[in-house]
């Protein structure tokens, strides 16, 4: 029986076998196919150069929820203050935790906002409003700040992920690009390791592999003819983007830093994660984000935050040295930050539990003042009393600090849409 399904197009009337035939014997023999690639790899002395000028977020991801009063707001003495004492920083007059004495030393090159109020206390809420700008609702779904960052400063050449996410956890791609779409969703670099399936089987050899991807553009452009969306687009570049990932797989790997830096920055998760960043920002990715948890202290919060801000310190601390010695640092903003803070009352089990209402973020690079303090809380910490600002400013000038005007909008299929909350603004105070 006769199938007449198709919609009469010469695609559909040309059999399989007959369509691969002709591309075999045609497009795939002269060799060569770039149709729907990306342009060639970057030059390694042009890649240097572009490592010092692009500009390039880096976010430090306090999963859980830091503890203010033991990090940028120690309140020693305060009946909320806690066992720990406040130690001077590179900064005259400026004070943190005494559990962060290497990052007390790099204080002259960052900044603390210490009167964020938020007013959420549930984590996915407040994750998602930290990294997007907004509240969430059931109506909209909004970029995070890694998938902005991509399509406000990744270059459109480069063949690497604009934004990518090194986590403790399992790798893959996320979904948090929204309306901008796949082209600008994250790279999950679980437990630091290079990307899933980013290398070539062993059964296939170079040739072979080159001729399957010949044969995939072909078909592609073919296809793209009759019949290009911004989803096949989207699909191209995904297979062309991850080879040339592949191309540069050794871009992801750490352990190619010399042993003296591996030791500098420590052996453990967090220290090769803070060594990986900086490898990937020195080679031209645009936004890295580094997990470090759970800060979620609900009890023995002092014991904890001992522990995990002395994993924390150095290799941070190590980080900044590093960007500020090479170059990098006046054109990579570095932010610190939690979906909130902690309670400053300590619980019965001493703990602190979630605190919204006033705590403090880490910012420092591109254009933010060295050594700025912003805002104030009261003496017991339990409320802001100057200068008080929400997501929504952090996200503005988060923004605004490498250089991006965000009183504009994203042209999303014809349709503006603004890329951060047109009814807030930047801290213009935190800016220089």
């Amino acid at each position: 029986m006769r199938c007449n399904y198709s919609c009469g197009s010469m695609d559909h009337l040309m059999a399989r076998r007959q369509f691969l035939g002709a591309l075999t014997t045609g497009a795939v023999a002269a060799g060569g196919i770039t149709v729907g690639g990306l342009s060639v790899l970057t030059q390694p002395a042009a890649a240097a150069e572009l490592a010092k000028q692009q500009k390039r977020v880096m976010v430090f991801n306090m999963h859980g929820g830091l503890s203010q009063m033991e990090s940028w707001d120690p309140k020693p003495g305060a009946p909320t203050g806690g066992p720990f004492r406040a130690i001077p920083t590179s900064v005259p007059g400026t004070h943190i935790c005494e559990l962060l004495p290497e990052t007390a030393k790099q204080m002259h090159r960052l900044a603390i906002v210490r009167s964020v109020d938020t007013s959420e206390d549930d984590h996915g809420k407040g994750a998602y409003m930290m990294l997007t700008g907004r509240r969430q609702t059931p109506a909209n779904d909004f970029p995070r700040l890694g998938a902005v960052t991509a399509k406000a400063l990744a270059p459109e050449a480069s063949g690497l992920p604009g934004h990518i996410q090194i986590t403790a956890g399992g790798g893959g791609r996320t979904n948090d690009s929204a309306y901008l779409g796949p082209k600008y969703a994250g790279v999950i670099m679980g437990n630091g390791q290079p990307p899933q399936n980013s290398a070539r089987p062993e059964a296939i050899n170079q040739a072979a592999d080159e001729q399957r991807n010949q044969l995939r553009r072909a078909a592609n452009e073919r296809f793209l003819i009759r019949r290009r969306t911004a989803l096949t687009d989207a699909y191209t570049y995904s297979y062309e983007q991850a080879q040339q990932l592949m191309a540069q797989r050794d871009v992801f790997d750490a352990t190619k830093e010399s042993e003296q830096d591996q030791a500098r920055y420590g052996k453990h998760d967090f220290g090769r994660h803070c060594l990986l960043a900086r490898r990937l920002l020195e080679n031209g990715i645009t936004y890295v984000q580094v997990s470090h948890s759970n800060y979620d202290t609900h009890n023995e919060n002092f014991n904890f935050h001992i522990e995990q801000l002395g994993e924390f310190d150095s290799p941070f601390a190590t980080f900044v040295g590093d960007l500020a010695d090479r170059g990098m640092l006046e054109s990579t903003l570095i932010v610190v930050l939690s979906e909130f803070g902690r309670t400053p009352n300590i619980n019965h089990l001493y703990g602190r539990d979630h605190w919204s209402k006033s705590w403090s973020v880490l910012m420092g690079g591109a254009g933010v003042k060295p050594g700025a303090v912003i805002g104030k809380t009261n003496a017991n910490g339990t409320e802001v009393t100057d200068a008080k600002v929400d997501h929504a400013n952090l996200f503005h000038t988060y923004l605004q600090a490498v250089g991006v005007d965000t009183s504009k909008s994203f042209d999303v299929d014809g349709r503006p849409i603004p890329i951060a909350d047109p009814s807030s603004k930047g801290i213009p105070e935190l800016l220089a």
